[in-house]
């Protein structure tokens, strides 16, 4: 039994999509990040820097996993699935790009653009020019491979997905983009993903374009 502590967001569906492709059994604990949940002493005991997801792996002596790359990577060497070992160092590098660039940048355009819109025009700006630039790389690369790291479905296209589900907040136009929005439909069809964006089971549906 794995138990996610996550909250509903790009990096806490990130892990429920990856239990769900697997088939591992899973139970959610939810956190309030408004009620500041994550700064409880008990949960930074298993998550130093109080970020959401986590997981404690009850079958595996209670080990508790944070930071969602090092978990997409924990559950796949687990179950033997979306990490191919002779196809390692691409999916390490897009798994990277996400945790390194991917996610954070786009956080950081919800954070100015979504939540906090007004505050600073130089924010808003920088971060729309961002994760504009970060949809046409991403166009690019996948007008020449099918998934992130080639032909296989892996967990650096587990990682990515989450984020790009967020379109509609980004006011790019995620459908002018051909081949990205070809990857993002092809992924949002899995009954995995599905089940997985639907995590808290509150009748979540992804977006369309």
């Amino acid at each position: 039994m794995i138990e996610l502590f996550s909250s509903d967001t790009p990096n806490g569906k990130k892990i429920s999509i990856m239990l769900e492709e697997i088939g591992f059994e899973y139970k959610v604990t939810k956190l309030d990040l408004a009620k500041a949940d994550q700064f409880k002493p008990e949960f930074k005991k298993i998550s130093p820097f109080a970020k959401i997801p986590t997981i404690v792996d009850h079958s595996n002596n209670n080990l508790a996993v944070f930071e969602s790359g090092a978990i997409l990577i924990y559950l796949s060497e687990r179950s033997g699935k979306f990490y191919d070992r002779e196809n390692k160092l691409n999916i390490d590098q897009w798994l990277m790009a996400q945790m390194g660039s991917i996610g954070p940048i786009i956080g950081q355009y919800h954070y100015f653009y979504r939540f906090n819109k007004g505050l600073s025009e130089v924010g808003e700006k920088r971060y729309f020019e961002m994760t504009q630039s970060i949809y046409e790389v991403l166009e690019d690369h996948l007008s020449k491979n099918k998934y992130l790291a080639g032909e296989n479905y892996s967990i650096a296209d587990i990682a990515t997905w989450p984020w790009i589900a967020r379109h509609e907040w980004h006011d790019i136009g995620l459908k002018n983009f051909k081949s990205l929005s070809r990857w993002y439909l092809d992924i949002a069809s899995r009954d995995a993903v599905i089940r997985g964006y639907d995590f808290f089971k509150n009748g979540s549906e992804i977006p369309k374009l």
